[in-house]
């Protein structure tokens, strides 16, 4: 539709617009799991049009992408019902989760994916290679007895004996994020039990592995009941680096001289909710600088950190939100939208800042002029707290109204617990506004992005706080 010259007068909530509920509902495809393995990229691209089926996709170099995942396989786990963490990219060879029986299967080129776990009922994600060992590392979910709670341990995988597993660790509720270093001689993981989510208390181990490939002199190093700790990851010289909210924000930590250190304290989150597995924030572009995401008032920001120094430096670009950060050798990955664009996979040249679109969800089909930018607020509500969100106004270059009219509020309230908006491009909202309504998207007290103390807010007040909150927010 184009826009109109001379706009006509209408009341608010009475525009006609180009966004429209079948566009809405029509759906777009989703990126997870980015990787960088070889100098290729590697994603997931679930797709609405084949019935939410998980690809894999790969670019290699500067060419189109393409997929490499064939129909009907369908790369998503079922670990902890939410999954993640499907598959891993490894010189040439994919190795993925299947959904249809959670099996684990190695792709190759020019053949059809061969199973290596053996049909029974056990569910795989998380997985990490183990090169000199020739075996996979993983989370295993095993549900072979339906009378009892499901039972998590790490395994290894045997990439030259039939995909023969062998137990790692076990002995609590949840397990995730199995690290190896880059010398292969330790292993760290997160584990937690119930009742505790990831984002209440988690517990970071590292273990030294023996010749025969298990693991021994476990010793927990960070964590607990009351603090967070989300994606371990060995930095190229052998550090071990974590995220932990122990000063209230989740902020980036690294174990050095048998010590614990802070990289960057902010009041800002580096970390998020670990609902699924493989969430990335943060990743090494080498071994003296971290390319990273934070979020502050409810927007996400690029960054890069010099560990030399430990300083922090924003990287300018056009995204609001971004998600599933990836680094390796100058090149950096993301997932990146802004209120104006929808989510796309790009790519940052680690030296020159400078970014391209690798792909994106969807094209837009109409004019960015119908598009409402949100204006960020913060406002009073019960006990003397306050709470967060985003304000979209009436937009549509087609209309006007009279001086003294108000527009009527819709007020959207996400997901919870611990689920947060953001300004990522959203049609649902921009419907609305496009017609003439206003949109409140708030951030509950209770919601990520505002440290620990704001998050424990909602605990044992769901139903109270967050509706409260919606009612002064309007």
């Amino acid at each position: 539709m184009q826009t109109s010259k001379s706009p006509k007068i209408a009341p608010y909530g009475s525009w006609k617009s180009p966004i429209t509920a079948n566009l809405i509902a029509s759906g777009s495809i989703k990126f997870k799991d980015l990787q960088i393995n070889d100098g290729n990229i590697y994603w997931l691209e679930s797709r609405p049009g084949e019935k939410g089926r998980n690809a894999i996709m790969r670019r290699v170099g500067d060419n189109q992408p393409e997929q490499i995942l064939p129909a009907p396989f369908n790369a998503r786990s079922k670990v902890h019902e939410y999954g993640g963490g499907a598959f891993l990219a490894h010189q040439g060879s994919i190795y993925f989760t299947n959904y249809s029986d959670q099996r684990v299967y190695c792709l190759q080129a020019s053949s059809d994916p061969v199973p290596l776990t053996e049909p029974a009922d056990f569910r795989y994600a998380d997985m990490e290679m183990d090169q000199r060992r020739q075996r996979l590392i993983a989370v295993e979910e095993d549900h072979s007895n339906p009378a009892n709670e499901p039972l998590n341990m790490l395994v290894a995988i045997d990439l030259s004996k039939e995909g023969k597993t062998a137990k790692l660790v076990s002995g609590n509720d949840f397990y995730a994020f199995p690290r190896l270093s880059p010398d292969s001689s330790q292993l760290c993981w997160l584990t937690w039990n119930h009742p505790r989510m990831p984002w209440e208390g988690t517990e970071l181990w590292v273990s030294n592995i023996n010749r025969d490939g298990s693991l021994s002199e476990q010793k927990l190093l960070a964590g607990g009941p009351n603090e967070s700790i989300f994606q371990p990851q060995w930095s190229p010289d052998g550090t071990l680096y974590f995220v932990s909210d122990r000063n209230n924000w989740w902020n980036i930590y690294r174990y050095q001289d048998d010590k614990i250190e802070p990289v960057i304290e902010m009041e800002a989150e580096f970390g998020l909710p670990q609902w699924v597995f493989n969430m990335s924030t943060y990743a090494f572009a080498s071994a003296h600088q971290i390319i990273c995401a934070y979020t502050k008032h409810g927007n996400w920001h690029l960054a890069e950190i010099d560990l030399t120094r430990k300083s922090l430096q924003t990287i300018e670009t056009a995204y609001t939100t971004l998600d599933q950060i990836r680094a390796k050798n100058g090149k950096a990955v993301f997932c990146g939208a802004s209120p104006t664009h929808p989510t796309s996979l790009v790519e940052l040249d680690v030296s020159t800042k400078s970014t391209r679109v690798i792909r994106t969800t969807f094209e837009l089909s109409f004019d960015r002029a119908y598009l409402s930018l949100p204006q960020t607020i913060s406002f009073p509500t019960t006990n003397n707290q306050h709470a967060y969100g985003f304000l979209y106004s009436p937009r549509n270059p087609d209309y006007k109204t009279n001086e003294n009219e108000n527009p009527p509020l819709i007020v959207f309230i996400h997901g919870g617990p611990t689920g947060s908006t953001d300004t990522g491009l959203n049609l649902k909202i921009q419907y609305w506004t496009s017609r003439g309504f206003a949109v409140l998207d708030v951030n509950y007290r209770g919601s990520t992005g505002y440290g620990r103390a704001f998050r424990e807010l909602l605990k044992g007040q769901s139903g109270i706080v967050d509706v409260s909150d919606c009612v002064h927010g309007a």
